[in-house]
C-alpha cells in the first residue's frame, strides 16, 4: 500500500481525534496520562534520550490533532537506569498513579521479560519494542509490540545470507540475555532450515569490555559470514573495532542494533559495508519517510528505531483510546487489536491476537556511515 505524505498525516489525525467517540468519553483529569519506563541513566542513555523525543514528538502530533478524548495527552517518564531492577522500579512508580492509562515499557527484551509480571498484576496496556518472539506468547495479554520480532529478523538476515550473499559457512553471536539468546536459537533455526547450520554458535556477557577470545574464535572457525545479535550498541562497537583490527573482514548481517545511531558513532568505519535486518529504515515507506523528516527537523540528528518505536506506539495508543471512545483497559485493549493497515513510522500495522503489529523486515547496508534501504521481506505466517 501506496502512501504520500499529505495522506498519511491526514490519516493519521483522523485516527487520533476520532470526534464521534469523544463525546461518550470518561476520562477524569484535565489531562491523560501516558507513562514510560526509559533509559535516562546507564549505558543506553543516549539511545533512551531519542526514545523519549520519539515519543514526544508523537504526542505533540496527537496533541495538535485533537489530543486523546477530547484532552492534551500527558508524558511521564521515569527512569529504568538500563537496568532489570530498574524497569521494575521505574514500572512500579508509574503503576501506582491510578490515572495512567497506558505505559511504554522497554526496547530491550530482558527488561520487559523482568517487569513482565508486574504488567499482567496491573492490567493496563503497556507498549513495547523488545523482539523476543516469547513475550508475546507467554499469556500476558497486556504487551503489545511495536516492532517485528526476532522469528522474522532470524529468517530474514538466513535468507539474505544464504541467498543474496550466497555464504553457508555462518559464526552465530549473540548475547546470553533473553533477547540474544532467542534471536540467536532463531537464527541457527533459520539457517539449518536453509542448509547451512553454524560452524560457531557463540555467547557473550552484556558490558563486556574485551571481545578478542571472541574474535580469535570467529576466525579460528573457518567461517565466512557473521550473523549477530546484540543488546547493547556499546557492546557492538567495542567489537567491532576489535574484529577489524585483528584481521577478519568476512561478510557481516546484524540485528537492528548495528544500525542504530549510538552503534555508528561508536563504530565508525569498522562497520563500513555491513548489512543489519531493521525494523526501521527511512526510504521504506511514504510513512517512514514522514517520520524521518518530522525527527530530522526537530532533533537535527538521523533517526533509528529507538526513537521511531515510541513514534509509533504514542500514536497508535492514543488511537487506540479514541477508538475505544474510553480509557478502560480491556476496550483499549480491544481497540488495539483491532488495527489494521495502520501506516507507521516502522512500517504498516496490523494487530494479531498475541499483540504483535509488525512481520517483516528491511534490508539495509552500511555504505560509508550512510544506511541505504535495499528491500523489505514480509511474512504472512
Amino acid at each position: 500500500m501506496k502512501l504520500t505524505r499529505r495522506e498519511f498525516s491526514a490519516g493519521l489525525a483522523a485516527g487520533l481525534a476520532a470526534p464521534a467517540l469523544i463525546g461518550s468519553a470518561r476520562a477524569q483529569g484535565a489531562t491523560i496520562k501516558i507513562g514510560m519506563c526509559a533509559p535516562v541513566t546507564g549505558p543506553a542513555a543516549e539511545s533512551g534520550g531519542y526514545a523519549v523525543k520519539g515519543a514526544k514528538l508523537a504526542l505533540e502530533a496527537v496533541n495538535k490533532a485533537g489530543g486523546i478524548l477530547g484532552k492534551q495527552g500527558e508524558l511521564i517518564v521515569e527512569d529504568d537506569q538500563t537496568t532489570n531492577p530498574g524497569i521494575v522500579l521505574a514500572f512500579s512508580k508509574l503503576a501506582a498513579q491510578s490515572d495512567i492509562v497506558g505505559f511504554l515499557g522497554s526496547i530491550r527484551s530482558t527488561q520487559v521479560h523482568a517487569m513482565a509480571p508486574d504488567v499482567l498484576k496491573l492490567g493496563k496496556p503497556v507498549m513495547i519494542g523488545g523482539t523476543d518472539p516469547n513475550l508475546t506468547h507467554m499469556g500476558n495479554k497486556w504487551l503489545f509490540r511495536f516492532r517485528p520480532n526476532d522469528s522474522y529478523s532470524g529468517r530474514v538476515i538466513a535468507e539474505y545470507g544464504v541467498s543474496t550473499l550466497g555464504k553457508k559457512k555462518w559464526a552465530v553471536l549473540h548475547s546470553t540475555d533473553a533477547f540474544g539468546t532467542a534471536g540467536g536459537k532463531a537464527l541457527t533455526e533459520a539457517l539449518t532450515k536453509a542448509g547451512a547450520p553454524p560452524v560457531l554458535d557463540q555467547g557473550y556477557a552484556n558490558q563486556s569490555q574485551d571481545f578478542t577470545p571472541v574474535v580469535l574464535a570467529i576466525k579460528q572457525s573457518g567461517a565466512d559470514i557473521l550473523g549477530s545479535y546484540f543488546t547493547f550498541e556499546n557492546d557492538l562497537g567495542i567489537f567491532a573495532r576489535q574484529l577489524r583490527q585483528l584481521g577478519v573482514n568476512i561478510p557481516w548481517v546484524g540485528s537492528p542494533s548495528i544500525v542504530n545511531i549510538t552503534a555508528l558513532k561508536l563504530a565508525g568505519p569498522a562497520l563500513y559495508n555491513t548489512f543489519g535486518v531493521a525494523d526501521y529504515a527511512e526510504d521504506s515507506s511514504e510513512a517512514s519517510k514522514a517520520f524521518g523528516k518530522l525527527y530530522r527537523d526537530a532533533v537535527k540528528v538521523a533517526p533509528d528505531n529507538q526513537s521511531s518505536w515510541t513514534f509509533d506506539a504514542i500514536t497508535v495508543l492514543a488511537a487506540g483510546i479514541n477508538k475505544a471512545g474510553s480509557t478502560e483497559p480491556e476496550k483499549i485493549r480491544e481497540a488495539i487489536l483491532s488495527i489494521k493497515k495502520f501506516p507507521g513510522a516502522e512500517g504498516e500495522y496490523n494487530f494479531d491476537q498475541n499483540g504483535d503489529g509488525l512481520h517483516g523486515y528491511n534490508i539495509v547496508k552500511n555504505e560509508k556511515g550512510s544506511i541505504l534501504f535495499d528491500k523489505h521481506i514480509e511474512f504472512n505466517d
